[in-house]
């Protein structure tokens, strides 16, 4: 695939490789279990998904950076969206990520508005320090930290920052059943799931309990219990029983994976098949655990990792070979 905006605006191929090559350094530093799904993709796919990522970690970056106030960093990441805006209208590009993402949303069709959404749920985080809503008995401990009241309110939270990922990467990834889409969206939330399980503890210290209030109270867990597990206090049965419920909700939707994987074009399935590989990986560690993410963070080995990527790749030596012999 030639490597060219399709706008009137003339860019050289040695630029727009610069670029690219700077996202791929941003995945490669800081991507972890996703970089190495991107290792099994071709490399025009692989260069789109870097630039895509580094968007989001920057998005990322400018919501987390808590030096800053929730205020100072909503104004820093509504004037780096307004830039971006301003470069996807025409005005010259200058910031290598820019240049990376508008050839790639060019070059497979993203719609603006689902980047858009990217940023928009690193903004979520944003809301007012301590605004819970305590509807469900949590009241002096919710109103000290950012809650959802239900399920459905962490699931719109799920969509903006992982469904809309996997809307995104589909179309870099390549499908024509529509299908694709409702299953994407469930498979970044099996991700999302995955990621609050493992994160509770460090969640807790940063102000946040993502674990909806409806459910703390139907297995009759506090906030403030989960305080006290995060300074070593061991798991009860009804904590347990908490942290059980959001998995049995991931592993559910893990099941969305496995139906997209065939609706993907054949040279992206292993690289969503890594994917989806290592994050369950997680998900039955943790559960393996019985739940303990407090004494230390639940992680994928990097051996196990790597086993899963060879045997992603060994799937794309197939895939060249029998797509070779097809064209001989």
């Amino acid at each position: 695939m030639d490597r060219r905006l399709t706008t009137g605006r003339r860019l050289s191929d040695l630029k727009l490789d610069t670029a690219y090559e700077q996202c791929a350094a941003i995945a490669r530093r800081q991507a972890k279990n996703f970089y190495y799904a991107f290792l099994a993709l071709p490399k025009p796919k692989r260069d789109a998904i870097c630039a895509v990522y580094a968007f989001m970690r920057h998005a990322d970056d400018l919501s987390d950076d808590e030096s800053l106030s929730r205020e100072q960093r909503r104004t820093n990441l509504d004037a780096w969206l307004a830039a971006w805006h301003r470069a996807a209208a025409g005005e010259p590009i200058q910031d290598a990520v820019f240049i990376a993402l508008d050839d790639t949303r060019l070059r497979f069709n993203i719609p603006l508005g689902l980047l858009d959404q990217l940023v928009h749920g690193t903004a979520m985080d944003l809301g007012s320090a301590g605004t819970g809503t305590p509807e469900y008995g949590q009241d002096a401990e919710a109103r000290l930290y950012d809650t959802y009241a239900t399920f459905d309110d962490l699931r719109r939270y799920c969509y903006y920052v992982a469904s809309v990922v996997g809307l995104v990467c589909i179309r870099i990834f390549g499908y024509t059943d529509p299908r694709a889409e409702q299953l994407a969206e469930e498979t970044g939330l099996a991700f999302q799931l995955t990621n609050i399980l493992r994160d509770v503890r460090e969640d807790a210290e940063r102000g946040r309990i993502y674990l909806p209030l409806d459910d703390l109270d139907r297995y009759g867990v506090h906030i403030e219990d989960l305080a006290a597990l995060r300074d070593g206090s061991r798991l009860t049965l009804n904590q347990r029983e908490l942290l059980e419920s959001l998995a049995n909700r991931a592993e559910d939707c893990y099941k969305s994976g496995d139906q997209l994987l065939p609706l993907i074009a054949p040279d992206s399935r292993p690289a969503l098949w890594v994917l989806i590989s290592i994050y369950h990986c997680l998900l039955r560690r943790i559960e393996r655990r019985d739940f303990d993410v407090f004494s230390e963070r639940v992680r994928v080995p990097r051996a196990t990792r790597l086993s899963i990527l060879f045997r992603g790749l060994l799937q794309v030596l197939r895939y060249r070979l029998t797509g070779s012999s097809r064209h001989g």
